[in-house]
């Protein structure tokens, strides 16, 4: 569905805002709803080649690459290859400060591990090997006790795809390419730059003037920013966050994903970080993503889950002057999702049938809640009446026994009593037992 007439006006008029005030060569933001592209704004031209840039041309993703780093790892996870609290030594032996952490304070960017790797700046220099890159390790790497607080860290990123890379004894960019890209159809995102693709630069802040950055192969740091990819491409990703295939990755372990694993500001909660995911609140929205800079270039992603929205952003220098790529993608991400709110899906009434005989009302402590039976989706539905809250939904799991998936009940069992004629006269969800009566 593209975006209405006005909605599109406002985002690209952001747009070009953006890339005249933030003095970038070229600014591409797209929009995905509903697995489909909605909409694309694109701003200035690439000094290489005097054209403007299109939904196909490449650009530098950086960060962004960590998000499938960690889906490659929930995959492996959810093999039984590993477990999210392993130590590190475990699939790592030998290394310096593998007894420390495990692959979810890797993940989540709470191990404590330094940011950058010892020697030169990985991002402007062609990177190790994998053994060179274990072998610098040195116990000194710790910056803070694991779980202590936030520190964001591209090392363990390459960390983690050693462990990938052990475990399955395939680099990280066949494992990324196998697992990831071939099954979602994201055939312009790649190691390396393929044409065509704009070039990045540094805009110096006095004259305005350029200069093209190296376009480096970061080898065992990989993991933690190597990749180039296109809008058209970013947005099957983002399509994928907000609704994963279930042949990729199971929707449950990329829910888990968004969970806070830790608050990156303490003072205000507004933003954190899941397994391989950052989080912020967008007034009463929480959008999941990642932000990604390399020399010459910034990117960000952020999705909607709920609406099944993303928004995505390039620039091709690596300042955006006056904001951050971060704030201008959650602009039009809301600006998107505060003119065209998701519609609800139209009420179907229900076949004509034999009441299921847990429907109606039921009671806790005085408290009344609404049980129906969705019979497309096969749950039983408790709505809080009294103290209004989210529904719990049930799904059977056997004779009398109930498992909830939503609300506060999330992961709990019902059992039904029974009295002696067999009509249901108690619901027991964890121990509360709901009565058909006060």
């Amino acid at each position: 569905m593209m975006l209405n007439t006005q909605t599109a006006a406002r985002f690209d008029e952001l747009v070009a805002g953006a890339q005249a005030q933030g003095r970038t060569p070229c600014l591409v933001a797209a929009v995905v709803r509903d697995g489909r592209p909605a909409h694309l704004a694109v701003a200035g031209t690439d000094p290489a080649t005097g054209l403007a840039p299109t939904g196909d041309t490449q650009f530098r993703i950086g960060s962004i690459s960590k998000t499938l780093t960690a889906v490659l790892m929930m995959q492996l996870r959810d093999e039984g290859a590993l477990a999210l609290d392993d130590l590190l030594y475990r699939h790592l032996p030998g290394t310096p400060v593998g007894s420390a952490i495990t692959i979810r304070q890797l993940l989540g960017h709470i191990s404590g591990l330094q940011r950058e790797p010892d020697g030169l700046w990985w991002e402007r220099h062609d990177g190790p090997d994998m053994d060179t890159f274990l072998a610098a390790l040195t116990p000194d790497k710790l910056a803070y006790p694991p779980h202590r607080a936030y520190h964001y860290s591209n090392l363990a990123y390459g960390l983690l795809g050693a462990v990938a890379h052990k475990l399955t004894g395939l680099h990280w960019t066949e494992l990324v390419t196998k697992r990831l890209l071939e099954p979602l159809g994201m055939t312009r995102t790649s190691y390396c730059e393929v044409e065509p693709f704009a070039r990045g630069y540094v805009v110096h802040p006095w004259h305005g003037t350029l200069n093209e950055e190296p376009r480096t192969d970061t080898g065992a740091m990989a993991p933690a920013g190597q990749l180039w990819s296109t809008a058209d491409d970013l947005l099957k990703w983002s399509a994928f966050l907000a609704e994963p295939d279930p042949a990729v990755l199971a929707p449950a372990t990329l829910a888990e994903m968004c969970a806070p694993v830790v608050m990156t500001d303490l003072d205000a909660w507004t933003t954190g970080h899941g397994l391989g995911l950052e989080l912020i609140r967008s007034g009463e929205r929480i959008f999941a993503g990642h932000g990604g800079s390399m020399p010459g270039y910034l990117a960000h992603l952020w999705t909607h889950r709920p609406s099944r929205t993303g928004v995505v952003a390039f620039a091709n220098a690596y300042t955006l002057h006056g904001r951050r790529m971060a704030d201008l993608s959650r602009q039009l991400l809301t600006e998107v999702l505060d003119a065209e709110p998701e519609r609800p899906a139209p009420w179907q009434p229900q076949p004509a049938g034999q009441p299921h005989e847990l429907e109606g009302t039921w009671w806790w402590m005085g408290r009344e809640f609404a049980a129906r039976f969705d019979a497309d989706a096969g749950e039983l539905v408790f709505t809080p009446v009294t103290v209004p809250g989210t529904p719990w939904r049930f799904t059977t799991e056997g004779a009398d026994v109930w498992r909830c998936h939503s609300g506060s009940n999330d992961g709990e069992v019902m059992r039904v009593r029974r009295d002696a004629e067999r009509t249901p006269v108690e619901l027991d969800i964890a121990t509360f037992l709901h009565t058909r009566q006060p």
